[in-house]
């Protein structure tokens, strides 16, 4: 079937490329607005407790909206709660939030809590030496809406009345900052990571014209992809990060299937077949391999769709989309212009240039004509390909292979050793942290926690289900007071400190059977104290017939965790059956994708163990970002995904030429050390190349300003080269020198099953 499409591909070239163009510009029309429809959030489980409690909020009291929090500073030694000026600020903002309240079609939820009505939350709501204050509200609107909601707010009530220093902050907030963060770091990557990339493509293709290939693979694969995902936040969440996984993904897949197609083009045409007939091998063998690493990659970022959360399930759809338009463009816009271009692919050949100045330099003295008379030299200009085993490449994997003993016992250990720090990992919930320093509500949560005893964030909520009775909600109350570090709780029947109530209650707390109990809490939410204290408070004995379901950052961040835990083991299985069979469809052997199974969790240890002492623990500076003390729950898993199919990627790449010569051999323990060395040296270049410039293309994400970004770029660029240098030039040829023959071995039966349905490259 590949045979016939490229056949017909390159007998209409020009239509080929004409229709392709009207469609990339059709798609790119659609695809413009494709930011504007994504949101910012996603990382909660909609069917967990906590989203449960959060739409009961919503349905019956209209609350349950991102936090929206303003700080009033009045000046040194005056007491916020008395002073003239904070009072005169106070009512301006009070009624611009009752102006925008959603009682009169606004967006601003009631309760607003100022410690003026809410004394006994001063906890939060008044720093220690009184010389700051909060109001404490909720935007309405959801992921798409709040955040602009509350950008418009935060206009209105300005940084100064009356003298008074005003700050907004909150997770509304936090995520409008993201979200616009995040499109800017997006073009600021693009800048780094295109240009870089093709200066280097340039000097790995060999020419200008070679190397404007991928460049427009690539963009054809980021302009189908964007179309799809506009099409996807139609009907579905999408998240506005997945931007910068089509970004990263397109440009990259183009660059390893388009270096994988020209590299086996050339030698075809080296080996002296014609360019059409060379352009038909081509597709029928390295093409042939590119489709089935992209089902690889692709199936590894299907299993995202598994989660809940449309964070990680946006990555799902990003990634199969990117992968499937970057694979047909590399097999249909290649083949078309390798025809068209002929000869001129090879124009402005750099290396040309290179090989000049280099005769220039090494002619004999008193030879200014530089000929030669060895009847080797290479006056008449003609260049000769070495032999295979002449290379470097060879001759390095021969050395790997003389010594796998070693090498498959210290670099294991060494990647081990490295993956250490991994077994500390902590899951955890993003919050105005993973903005950079000087932001805005980074800096103001910042002086929160310095001045207040706790934060608005520590206060979780209570959702009682059931028509309990009034004296079931006081002793439900009254035990919750009871848990460590609970400063107080508020519900429809007083507020309870301590086990005693000491102030009367709030009849806004109850309508339609369905009671809210808010629990002030001491502790910062995503610690692990934060993390013990929604367990302790879960476990409290409930009222009688009673459904009580909890929310607030806390518990958010618990149930987060909870269903990354949940899910993960069935993605990690899906990943792994689905990669032995597809490996064994490839290879024929039962040991060989194992061997890449266990080869690709040790390289991925290594990464994450890195992930965990940099970004979590904080060393090198956090790499200028500000440690959690945990990394967002979504980011491990999605790097792991994408990883894992990349690496898989070149696994494909390698096994498919070290299969190609091992078919050809006399199948002895000799030949299979000599395929391992030959697989190496044809795809060595090309995968250290496809390396190389992928990891300047995750590089450009590294310089991200959101904290977990830089943590995704820096994570898959040490992966791929991890991948690419330890895994495939040590690792592999060792392993597959021990194992010897057992590297091509199956049972009978499913021996003869690989000869009825197999993919191969021959």
């Amino acid at each position: 079937m590949l045979t016939r499409m490229t056949q017909r591909i390159i007998a209409a070239p020009k239509l080929v490329l004409t229709l392709t163009v009207v469609v990339l510009a059709l798609c790119g029309a659609y695809g413009l607005g494709a930011a504007d429809k994504m949101l910012a959030g996603g990382y909660e489980d909609p069917g967990a407790e906590s989203s449960h409690a959060r739409d009961v909020l919503a349905d019956e009291f209209a609350q349950g909206g991102m936090q929206f929090v303003i700080k009033l500073d009045a000046r040194p030694g005056t007491d916020a709660t008395t002073d003239p000026q904070v009072i005169a600020a106070r009512d301006e903002i009070l009624a611009i939030l009752d102006g925008k309240a959603t009682a009169t079609g606004g967006y601003v939820e009631q309760p607003i809590l100022t410690v003026w009505n809410s004394p006994n939350l001063a906890g939060e709501l008044l720093s220690t030496d009184r010389s700051s204050t909060q109001i404490v509200t909720a935007i309405s609107g959801g992921d798409e809406h709040a955040p602009a909601n509350a950008k418009e707010l935060a206009d209105l009530i300005g940084s100064e009345r009356h003298g008074v220093r005003i700050q907004t902050g909150g997770m509304a907030l936090v995520y409008g900052d993201i979200n616009a963060q995040t499109t800017k770091d997006l073009a600021i990557a693009e800048a780094i990571a295109i240009p870089i990339s093709f200066l280097l493509l340039i000097v790995v293709f060999g020419g200008v014209v070679a190397a404007a290939l991928p460049v427009l693979v690539g963009g054809a694969a980021i302009v189908g992809t964007l179309a799809l995902l506009r099409l996807i936040a139609g009907f579905a969440d999408v998240s506005i990060f997945a931007l910068n996984l089509t970004t990263a993904m397109g440009l990259a897949l183009a660059i390893d299937y388009t270096l994988l197609i020209v590299t086996r083009y050339r030698e075809e045409v080296d080996g002296g077949l014609d360019r059409r007939a060379a352009i038909v091998r081509t597709l029928d063998t390295a093409g042939r391999t590119v489709a089935f690493s992209a089902v690889t990659v692709a199936l590894s970022l299907a299993a995202l769709a598994i989660f809940p959360m449309y964070f990680l399930r946006s990555f799902a759809y990003a990634g199969v989309g990117v992968v499937i338009v970057a694979l047909i463009a590399a097999l249909v816009i290649t083949p078309a212009l390798l025809v068209l271009l002929g000869d001129r692919i090879d124009s402005l050949d750099v290396r040309k240039a290179f090989r000049r100045l280099r005769s220039r330099g090494s002619r004999p003295s008193g030879d200014p004509s530089g000929s030669s008379n060895s009847p080797s030299g290479s006056s008449s200009g003609v260049e000769t390909t070495p032999a295979i085993e002449d290379t470097g490449w060879y001759r390095m994997a021969q050395a790997v292979l003389r010594r796998a003993v070693p090498v498959a016992i210290v670099v294991p250990v060494f990647l081990l050793v490295l993956g250490a720090p991994f077994l500390s990992l902590k899951f955890g919930f993003p919050d105005e942290r993973v903005l950079p320093k000087d932001a805005a509500v980074h800096s103001m949560a910042d002086e929160t926690r310095a001045e207040y005893t706790q934060t608005p964030g520590g206060t979780a909520v209570a959702v009682v289900e059931g028509g309990v009775r009034a004296d079931q909600i006081a002793r439900y109350a009254a035990d919750l007071s009871k848990v460590d570090d609970v400063t107080a709780v508020t519900s429809p029947v007083g507020t309870f400190v301590h086990g005693r109530q000491v102030a009367p209650s709030d009849p806004r707390d109850s309508r339609n059977g369905v009671a809210l109990l808010n629990v002030s809490s001491s502790l910062e939410p995503m610690g692990d104290a934060g993390q013990d204290q929604v367990v302790a408070l879960r476990a409290v004995r409930k009222p009688d017939g009673a459904t009580v379901s909890f929310t607030g950052f806390a518990a958010m961040n618990h149930d987060v965790v909870d269903a990354m835990f949940r899910y993960l083991p069935w993605v990690l299985i899906i990943i792994a059956v689905a990669t032995y069979v597809l490996l064994f469809l490839f290879t024929g052997s039962v040991f060989l994708p194992l061997k890449a199974l266990v080869l690709n969790v040790l390289s991925l240890s290594a990464t994450f163990g890195a992930m965990v002492w940099i970004f979590q623990e904080g060393h090198l500076g956090g790499f200028d970002t500000t440690p959690q003390g945990y990394l967002v729950a979504t980011m491990p898993i999605l790097m792991f995904c994408i990883a894992f199919g990349l690496s898989m990627d070149y696994e494909v790449f390698l096994l498919g030429r070290i299969r190609e010569e091992w078919l050809k051999s006399d199948r002895t323990k000799a030949a299979n050390d000599h395929a391992v060395a030959v697989g190496l040296a044809r795809t060595g270049r090309v995968v250290t190349a496809a390396a190389l410039l992928m990891a300047i293309v995750f590089a450009g994400i590294a310089a991200s300003e959101v904290s977990f970004m830089r943590m995704f770029g820096v994570g898959l660029t040490l992966a791929v080269l991890m991948d690419a240098s330890i895994i495939r030039m040590l690792l592999v040829p060792a392993f597959m020198r021990l194992a010897g023959l057992w590297n091509w071995w199956a049972p009978p039966p499913l021996r003869r099953l690989h000869d009825r349905v197999g993919l191969t490259e021959e």
